[in-house]
């Protein structure tokens, strides 16, 4: 029986699914089986194997049948056609045991899909709850203004309620916060998502978007290298880390974002590089250039 598709833009999104989990199984783990395709997306076995041959019949040159360990293993010509294969997509798909990019296969259990250990740290849930967040991005997506209770850190701010304009989210690797223009003070700031405990949405349409708020639209770039305080392989092992061109780590972000950015990095942002270099790797080399962006994040 001929494959239904006649290309891959033709493949229906549930089957792309399916062919994207099939390619990295085979490019990542080296081998994708029949047991494999139907344990994660809860298959029969005949309907795994007709995912396998519609497959094969798209990517004829990716994958060849070996009989010794019942499966199918890529080609040395392999090429995708239907998933990303950059370790940003496939490693974080890795971790949170999700079949493909687009959503975790219906299946059960916490055994691992691509058989692969990984353990994250056990990092404290930093989000509210979603009667909360659900306002907040629904004012996002309809451009209109919110409502929020907020518990601030700053001694500076006792008044719980804020009328936000919001025009993005932001995740730093630690917490989410919403970048948003705040009615009250005039000017745009971050409000962490786990300090909000009320948020309610007003039928006010937002008169500011993202383009209003000068530090989210320019870009800074941060020119980063190792601990002088390092001897030089620790020095040169760093510089492959971090890929490198030269002596220098270049990094282009968003001026609202640097911070966030060098404190992610545990970047010594010290005038004397006083901070231990064996925690606080980078050091910053265009400082003065960066710090007006982020005062908090010098010392």
């Amino acid at each position: 029986m001929a494959s239904p598709y006649k290309s891959p833009a033709e493949v229906k999104w549930a089957v792309r699914q399916r062919f994207q989990y099939i390619e990295i199984m085979a490019y990542y783990t080296g081998l994708v089986s029949r047991s494999d395709v139907a344990r994660t997306f809860g298959l029969s076995d005949a309907a795994a194997t007709k995912d396998l041959k519609a497959y094969s019949e798209q990517a004829p040159d990716n994958l060849t049948y070996r009989h010794s360990v019942f499966g199918f293993v890529p080609t040395a010509d392999f090429q995708p056609l239907f998933a990303d294969l950059s370790p940003g997509v496939v490693l974080p798909m890795i971790a949170t045991n999700l079949a493909t990019s687009g959503g975790a296969a219906e299946r059960g259990g916490e055994e691992s899909i691509y058989g692969i250990p990984v353990e994250a740290l056990p990092l404290p849930t930093r989000l509210p709850a979603a009667g909360v967040c659900a306002p907040i991005i629904r004012a996002i997506k309809q451009h209109r203004q919110v409502r929020i209770g907020y518990k601030s850190l700053s001694d500076r701010e006792a008044e719980d309620s804020r009328i936000l304009e919001q025009h993005s989210l932001v995740n730093t690797g630690l917490r989410w916060h919403v970048r948003a223009y705040n009615l009250d003070t005039y000017d745009f700031r971050d409000f962490v998502l786990s300090r909000i405990v009320t948020a309610e949405l007003l039928d006010n349409e937002a008169e500011s978007n993202l383009m209003y708020d000068d530090d989210w639209v320019e870009l800074a770039t941060l020119q980063l290298a190792p601990h002088p305080k390092l001897d030089a392989r620790k020095r040169e092992s760093l510089l492959v880390d971090y890929n490198a061109q030269g002596d220098v780590i270049e990094l282009e972000v968003r001026h609202a974002l640097v911070g966030y950015m060098l404190h992610r990095l545990s970047v010594d942002t010290t005038v004397d590089h006083s901070m231990n270099p064996n925690a606080y790797q980078l050091v910053l080399v265009n400082r003065d250039e960066i710090e007006l962006f982020a005062g908090w994040a010098f010392l």
